[in-house]
């Protein structure tokens, strides 16, 4: 059985920002945490609109933590930030551009930005 992580846990390992809930949330992360993508998406939309990281410290920091997670296509979530901290486009898009780059996925959009980056 996994131990999924919300978004809320990630936040409070990533800012350490409340010593108590930093240590549960380390201790899970350390314990074998798993991540979804979704909630990969909501802690970027949180540090960068909530709390104004920048783009490419955001997409270093967060690259650094898949290392410590247990994910589906880590480099697959790992491309989608690279390109999040190279670029203006939203994460999800990144996230779509890479699953279609590196597993075949297909795309359907109508977002020009984002078909400059799909195969």
């Amino acid at each position: 059985m996994r131990t999924l992580v919300d978004a809320n846990v990630v936040l409070r390992y990533m800012l350490h920002d409340d010593e108590t809930l930093f240590q549960i949330a380390e201790r899970a992360i350390r314990d074998g945490a798993y991540l979804l993508p979704e909630v990969l998406a909501e802690v970027v939309y949180v540090l960068l609109g909530v709390y104004s990281v920048p783009r490419e410290e955001l997409a270093s920091r967060l690259q650094s933590l898949i290392d410590e997670v247990q994910t589906e296509h880590p480099d697959v979530l790992k491309t989608a930030l690279s390109s999040f901290g190279m670029t203006k486009l939203d994460f999800v898009d990144c996230l779509l551009a890479a699953y279609n780059n590196m597993l075949g996925d297909k795309v359907v959009t109508f977002d020009r930005k984002l078909n400059r980056l799909l195969r």
